[in-house]
């Protein structure tokens, strides 16, 4: 005898009708319960600024915290002896084969020693590794400085190619192209690596600068190279500074806009200065 067919008013099994690969919905007691969990992670990151403390505090154990410190002196230091050299060498460049994106990297290079010697008093005190107040005060720094340079490298740029200055290639250019390029690359990760660890603005700022920097010693290479085999392109160095040093504009009012309400809300948190 075959089985009797279901009826056709039966309500149909949930777990039957249900799509394939579609979630079912969430109750709204989890839901609300998610959404709590969302507010008080937001609530807690704020309550941390509120106290004059970084994130970090709450990630880093103190011992882990002081060698990321040291790390980041370090980092500093080696950068500040590079970028400095490096300046030199595209100053130098800069005057004898009329390059303006030789200018703008050892503009950018002097930049890069002022913020490391910004990250190193930021760093100085082991006792302000989180402090909220002395990292908002650093970036307030470095966007002022960010603002100066941007407006020098700029002016520069545009005057060469108001004067349409041709830049002359050789093997010395190449070479502070690349060597730069490479050196400025690589310490940019490792600033960015170390920012991340220690919820530094100022570090990551710092990095920011320093991949610029290797973004202008390639960008020498090329334009030099470029002018080499095509002379009507004689406006791409002059170009390339004037976009850098737009760019670094950009990143300095967006870190003032962003760092100096942050300075007036941990004023009075200066326990650990």
């Amino acid at each position: 005898m075959e089985p009797s067919a279901a009826p056709l008013d039966a309500t149909p099994d949930p777990a039957i009708v249900q799509p394939p690969g579609v979630n079912p919905p969430v109750p709204p007691r989890e839901q609300q319960q998610e959404q709590l969990r969302i507010g008080e992670s937001g609530q807690f990151s704020e309550g941390l600024e509120d106290r004059g403390l970084l994130e970090s505090s709450t990630r880093l154990k103190p011992h882990e915290a002081q060698s990321y410190r040291k790390k980041a002196l370090w980092v500093s230091w080696v950068s500040i002896i590079v970028t400095l050299a490096l300046a030199v060498a595209a100053f130098t460049v800069s005057v004898m084969r009329y390059s303006a994106s030789s200018f703008g990297f050892a503009f950018d290079a002097t930049l890069d020693v002022l913020s490391s010697a910004i990250v190193l008093w930021r760093y100085s005190n082991a006792a302000a590794v989180h402090s909220a107040h002395r990292e908002y005060i650093a970036c307030v720094i470095l966007g002022v400085i960010f603002l100066l340079s941007s407006i020098c490298i700029v002016i520069k740029a545009i005057h060469d190619l108001a004067k349409k200055e041709f830049p002359e290639v050789d093997d010395f250019l190449y070479s502070v192209s690349v060597l730069s390029g490479i050196l400025c690359t690589v310490l940019a990760v490792i600033k960015f690596m170390l920012g991340k660890v220690l919820t530094s603005r100022a570090l990551i700022t710092d990095g920011f600068n320093s991949l610029v920097g290797g973004i202008m010693g390639f960008s020498i290479l090329l334009s030099a190279e470029v002018f080499k085999h095509n002379s009507s392109v004689w406006y791409l160095d002059g170009s390339i500074g004037v976009l850098i040093g737009l760019t670094i504009f950009a990143y300095g009012v967006k870190l003032l806009i962003d760092m100096v309400p942050r300075v007036r809300q941990t004023r009075h948190y200066e326990m650990f200065e």
